[in-house]
């Protein structure tokens, strides 16, 4: 029986809340197979039921879609529209505040709570200047979380690679100035103005070792953005029927 199904194109068609669906799926099964029908049935919108209608070769082809859009790299939105509401990010990150800055860090790591941490990043616009605008205060409300969950997630993927980037900058803009630091303490030390000084400063060796991990740790993450967002494959029929056959013996 033929099925017809409406595929999204790209990430862009897909709504953060629908990865979230997904992601529940794949972290509470191993089964690949189940875990690819899950997909189709909530990326395309159509009941399980009539996904186990479709040839397999389709379903091959629907899954290898699938992780290819999941694998481009996304652009960065400054603004977008929601529901006729239009959000623009944080103008200004070096005002961010302190409210702003825990409750990023508090759900930027957990998909299930990402669309809390949009709320954050994106808010509605009040004002706009040409290429400029203003945003709503944060509040700490939760009056966007649930609006969020039904962003694209080509923007929801591009932010956490935008902070992500972002921590990187900091973290290896720290790295060099601590050793910087450390090396001019090292350089006062061997002109030996003081014995306090002295003192001070013999522990820098273990500083330096200590900022040469912290090196390694940062060049670590930078390997991080390569990230798979779904990873799914299929297992060919005549195998999982050759597997099933051994367990009935």
């Amino acid at each position: 029986m033929k099925v017809d199904i409406t595929v999204p194109e790209s990430i862009a068609e897909i709504p953060l809340v629908n990865y979230q669906k997904f992601l529940k799926v794949q972290e509470n099964s191993d089964d690949q197979e189940f875990i690819a029908q899950k997909m189709i049935e909530i990326f395309c919108g159509i009941e399980l039921k009539d996904v186990a209608k479709i040839k397999y070769n389709d379903m091959n082809n629907l899954v290898e879609h699938f992780n290819k859009i999941f694998s481009v790299k996304p652009v960065f939105y400054q603004r977008f529209k929601l529901k006729e509401m239009e959000f623009g990010f944080i103008p200004n990150l070096e005002e961010i505040s302190w409210g702003e800055y825990i409750d990023l860090e508090h759900h930027m790591n957990s998909w299930e709570d990402f669309h809390k941490a949009m709320a954050v990043m994106y808010r509605p616009i009040t004002k706009t200047y040409k290429d400029k605008y203003e945003i709503m205060p944060y509040t700490g409300s939760e009056e966007w979380h649930d609006l969020m969950k039904y962003m694209p997630m080509e923007i929801a993927i591009s932010a956490r690679v935008f902070f992500y980037n972002l921590g990187n900058e900091l973290l290896g803009s720290t790295v060099d100035y601590l050793e910087t630091l450390t090396s001019n303490k090292q350089s006062r030390r061997q002109r030996r103005i003081s014995q306090k000084e002295g003192n001070l400063l013999n522990s820098g060796d273990g500083i330096l070792a200590y900022m040469q991990s912290l090196r390694e740790i940062s060049q670590s993450l930078m390997k991080l953005p390569d990230t798979n967002y779904i990873n799914v494959s299929l297992t060919s029929p005549l195998k999982s029927r050759k597997t099933k056959l051994n367990k009935e013996k």
